[in-house]
C-alpha cells in the first residue's frame, strides 16, 4: 500500500456536485493498493498512521499525532498511487489492485484506521470522479510505502 498524507486545515470531497466528506483540522489520506497488499500491511500503514508525529505542540514542534490532536482524517483511494512511469511517457497501472480486491482493502483500512483512531473517518466514492479540495497546513506531506517498512 502507497500513501500520500497530508496535514490539513480543511478539506473535502465532493461526487457529482455533492460534497461526501468534509474535515476541518486533520489529514487528507491518498491511498493506493496493490494486489499483493493484505491484513498486515493494513494493520502497519493504520498503527503508522494514527500514531504519525506531525501535528504542532504549544511550542510550535512537530511532536503531536492526530490522536492528540483529536483531528479528523478523509481517506481518499487513489490507483494512480501504484503507477510505473519507468517505460515511456504513459503511466503503467499493473501493480494496482483489481477493484474486487481493492474495494475491500479500502474498507478494511478505513474500519481499522477509525479502531486505531477512536472516530469515524470521512471517505471518497471508490471509483467515482471525485474533486478533492484541501488546504495543506505547513505544508506537510510524508509518503509512505508498506513495502518499505524497515
Amino acid at each position: 500500500m502507497k500513501a500520500v498524507i497530508q496535514r490539513v486545515s480543511e478539506a473535502s470531497v465532493t461526487v457529482a456536485g455533492d460534497k461526501i466528506s468534509s474535515i476541518e483540522t486533520g489529514l487528507l489520506i491518498l491511498i493506493g493498493i496493490e494486489e499483493s497488499d493484505n491484513q498486515d500491511d493494513i494493520s502497519w500503514l493504520s498503527n503508522k498512521i494514527s500514531r504519525l508525529r506531525i501535528f504542532n505542540d504549544n511550542h510550535g514542534v512537530m511532536n503531536e499525532s492526530i490522536q492528540d490532536i483529536d483531528g479528523e482524517i478523509i481517506v481518499v483511494s487513489q490507483f494512480t498511487l501504484q503507477a510505473s512511469t519507468k517505460k515511456g511517457n504513459r503511466p503503467s497501472y499493473i501493480k494496482a489492485a483489481k477493484p474486487e480486491i481493492a474495494i475491500p482493502m479500502y474498507e478494511k483500512f478505513i474500519r481499522q484506521l477509525e479502531i486505531d483512531i477512536g472516530k469515524k473517518v470521512g471517505t471518497g466514492k471508490f471509483g467515482a470522479d471525485m474533486k478533492v479540495a484541501l488546504l495543506n497546513d505547513g505544508p506537510v506531506t510524508i509518503l509512505i510505502d508498506t513495502k518499505n517498512k524497515v
